[in-house]
């Protein structure tokens, strides 16, 4: 049994500050039972890949994909970046050219966490543990189809008024009432910085 379970990492896992930002494909399960299965994952890799590539030209690092949901990782000072390829997300799915041919219109909804993390690899693969993890993840639930919901760290590291605005949350499991979110509003090209 225990020649099936992954090593433990040879060097000890880094600390520090990082912006997690999550997406998810809203109405995937309905599309797993409109569409052929073939059909379904070769839209469900395009979308991954593309998701991926985006993430990667930000800056950020794609640390899992399950499905229909894909998690990055960038730099404490990277919060930018971060935010804005989370947002460049809900454009990039409605454009997928797949999609477009099978008839499926995509939509994504994301969130975005700042906060302490620990990062090693596990199984030959990145992984991020913390709160920013999970905080990424209930952001992105409690965001409708086609926002982009920012944590209150996050947002005070952008530092762009008129970027966010303030929105109010439902309860997250696991955290309390004073977590405060933002949802992005259209940016242009130059209304937020990359770095």
């Amino acid at each position: 049994m225990t020649d099936l379970l992954f090593p433990l990492p040879a060097r000890r896992p880094d600390h520090g500050q990082a912006c997690l930002v999550m997406v998810d494909l809203v109405g995937s399960t309905r599309l797993a039972h409109l569409l052929p299965l073939e059909d379904y994952a070769a839209l469900m890799a395009e979308f991954v890949q593309v998701l991926v590539l985006s993430f990667e030209a930000r800056g950020g690092r794609v640390l899992q994909h399950q499905g229909d949901a894909v998690l990055g990782l960038w730099a404490e000072g990277e919060v930018g970046p971060a935010v804005l390829a989370g947002h460049e997300t809900h454009e990039r799915a409605a454009r997928l050219g797949l999609a477009a041919t099978l008839g499926a219109r995509l939509q994504v909804r994301a969130g975005v966490a700042l906060g302490a993390v620990i990062t090693g690899w596990v199984g030959g693969q990145l992984s991020a543990y913390g709160l920013p993890v999970n905080y990424a993840r209930r952001l992105c639930d409690a965001a409708v189809p086609g926002e982009t919901l920012v944590c209150g760290a996050a947002a005070a590291h952008l530092g762009f008024p008129g970027t966010l605005a303030e929105r109010p949350l439902p309860p997250l499991a696991g955290f309390g009432p004073e977590c405060r979110a933002y949802t992005v509003r259209e940016v242009g090209a130059g209304a937020m910085k990359t770095g």
